[in-house]
């Protein structure tokens, strides 16, 4: 059970705007979960988590094995209050982790949020025990358990808790790991988020935080791009020993708990979490890999052609192409876009997008000390998600708000199946966010008025996959090798630059110019800070997604209902499981090709607007 609140950024930037042309966005309310950071709920609730947690402890510690052996319902009554408690701690996680994304860098929403996070990390030792003990119960007693109705229902989280049976330690020694986490890696997560969002870069006289530069790097004009991407390398540079310092520490902190708990490879506790198998990912990245020249090297160098030169540049890799759109599209049209291609798919699922519109689910603006990126965090099922956004107005920020109300969806259609099932792996998370995009990309491309606004569309569909598969799998190797490297001692930010350049290097291809400064590029990634290796899961997402959409295109009919049960799943079923309806086997190197070459044929298609 952890409480650390972990929001996890788009990797690709929005794009810059003006404010006053966007409309009026909406900021969220977190009064659902509680009125305010001194309101006597959030004190209470606090309280109420201890003294709980506490009872929970003395009341069944050391019994559960009786439990088992005499009663399933007697069992299921402990799993209903530990669950119950789950809800109660994760609101209060959840709570102070949007109060705190929300400004960064303001001191008393510092302190609620690491004062929340010491305090539930205290009140929830009481409760490491309660896995721990199930697992130690022999498997015939618990699945006889299990076939009691009112267990029965639980019986997908215990079998996923007793994956984990190999690797848990003596109770002590988890608790050790769980009180030490507030100090150890927690506090290295807030020191990257504190930093990062107290940077400032300096363009054309202006100093900038790290969202609207990187936004820059999208902007028309290509001395500004280069102005930014100077920006950023040089900021990057001056605060290297810093990021080298909190990677260093953290590398070395998983490292402990691997070899304690008995992980043989550096991303097989990310593969356990994700309840998907190492061979699967290995296929994954080894396809990806050897599609890299049919890809990023291929539409690169037809990149550099349309912009008329004979490599890109670093900071042109994600320039709009000469006749692009770059008008702002107010707030109000970017939801109607999503809305309408929603609705177009499910009625259903335009609905449950619209509440975040309704009821101030969503945090559009982008503020000085705000947390970067974008997230859908699925708070508590007793609760709902919120979503937060640095809106600026261009038609990748729309995409955005596609991908992030398809986590949305999703987290509210699991929500159903309580606090312990209703959490989705990584790996699957994707689909839905992916799938949002998907629709809202072919509704937007249905509505393009000419050839040449079709191509800047398919361009800009190809360049978000290629930084949704490539350039994820480029990251996944390149946290390969920083933690296969760091088992043997400290990294300086030279060895650290050069992992980065290589992967780069081999992912991007020979039509782009990676110039002085980019070495640094790696230190702003917060994905690599708080969940190692989470990011192949974009990958996983994209390419299952490519294969999902030819499905529905294939055979339309009674497609909607198997995705919504898909989703509504959450974490009760095995991807082989969910996949299964719609013929799909992730298991297949067949299966990643298949979904690559959707991005290959795209490629295709521009390659022949050229003709």
């Amino acid at each position: 059970m952890s409480f650390t609140f972990e929001p996890k950024p788009l990797l690709s930037a929005a794009t810059g705007g003006a404010a006053a042309d966007l409309g009026s966005l909406p900021e969220w309310n977190l009064a659902d979960l509680y009125p305010a950071m001194d309101a006597p709920e959030v004190a209470a609730d606090l309280e109420r988590a201890e003294r709980e947690a506490q009872a929970f402890e003395e009341r069944y510690k050391g019994r559960l094995g009786d439990l088992a052996g005499k009663s399933g319902a007697e069992l299921a009554e402990a799993v209903k209050a530990y669950e119950a408690l789950d809800d109660l701690m994760g609101r209060l996680a959840s709570f102070a982790g949007l109060v705190y994304a929300g400004d960064t860098t303001d001191a008393k929403r510092q302190k609620f949020y690491g004062d929340i996070q010491d305090k539930l990390t205290t009140a929830s030792t009481h409760l490491i025990f309660f896995t721990l003990e199930l697992n130690r119960i022999d498997d015939a007693v618990i699945d006889k358990a299990a076939d009691d109705p009112a267990l029965s229902h639980y019986k997908p989280w215990l079998e996923d808790i007793r994956k984990e049976r190999p690797y848990q330690l003596d109770d002590k020694i988890e608790q050790l790991f769980h009180e030490k986490s507030v100090t150890g890696r927690s506090a290295w997560n807030r020191l990257f988020d504190e930093t990062i969002a107290g940077l400032t870069f300096s363009v054309d006289g202006k100093d900038l935080s790290i969202e609207p530069t990187l936004n820059l790097l999208q902007d028309q004009d290509g001395e500004k791009r280069k102005a930014a991407a100077e920006a950023l390398a040089e900021t990057f540079k001056a605060n290297l020993s810093t990021f080298t310092l909190i990677t260093n520490t953290l590398a070395k902190d998983k490292d402990i708990s691997d070899r304690w708990r008995g992980f043989k490879d550096v991303a097989d506790s990310r593969h356990l979490a994700n309840r998907v198998e190492r061979e699967v990912v290995d296929a994954l990245v080894d396809a990806v890999r050897e599609y890299y020249p049919k890809l990023s090297h291929r539409y690169y160098a037809m990149k550099a052609k349309w912009l008329g030169v004979e490599k890109l540049n670093h900071w042109d890799r994600n320039a709009p192409l000469p006749s692009a759109d770059t008008r702002t599209i107010p707030w109000d049209e970017a939801r109607e876009t999503v809305l309408s291609a929603y609705g177009g798919f499910s009625p259903e699922m335009a609905e449950i997008a619209g509440r975040f519109f309704d009821k101030r689910w969503i945090d559009a603006p982008a503020r000085p000390g705000k947390a970067p990126g974008a997230f859908s965090h699925p708070t508590v099922p007793s609760a709902h998600p919120y979503v937060l956004m640095n809106y600026q107005g261009r038609t990748r920020d729309v995409m955005t708000l596609a991908h992030e109300l398809g986590h949305g969806v999703h987290q509210v259609l699991a929500a159903p199946n309580g606090a312990l099932m209703a959490p989705t792996p990584l790996t699957l998370a994707e689909t839905a966010s992916v799938f949002g995009e998907m629709l809202t990309f072919r509704a937007m491309l249905d509505k393009a008025e000419s050839d040449d606004k079709r191509k800047i569309m398919l361009a800009g569909k190809v360049e978000d996959m290629i930084n949704t598969v490539v350039r994820q799998i480029a990251f996944y190797s390149f946290e390969r090798k920083v933690h296969e490297a760091r088992k043997s001692g400290e990294l300086t930010a030279d060895q650290l630059c050069e992992l980065w350049m290589s992967v780069q290097h081999e992912s991007l291809g020979p039509s782009i110019e990676l110039r002085e400064g980019y070495e640094t590029f790696w230190t702003y990634i917060p994905h690599f800070v708080h969940s190692p290796f989470y990011v192949y899961a974009y990958a996983f997402g994209d390419c299952l997604v490519n294969s999902l959409y030819a499905v529905y295109e294939e055979a339309e009919a009674g497609f909607q209902e198997k995705y919504f049960e898909l989703l509504k799943a959450g974490g009760t079923k095995h991807h082989s499981e969910l996949l299964a309806p719609f013929g799909l086997d992730a298991s297949d190197p067949a299966f990643w090709r298949k979904g690559l070459s959707v991005i290959e044929r795209l490629i295709g298609e521009l390659e022949a607007m050229e003709k």
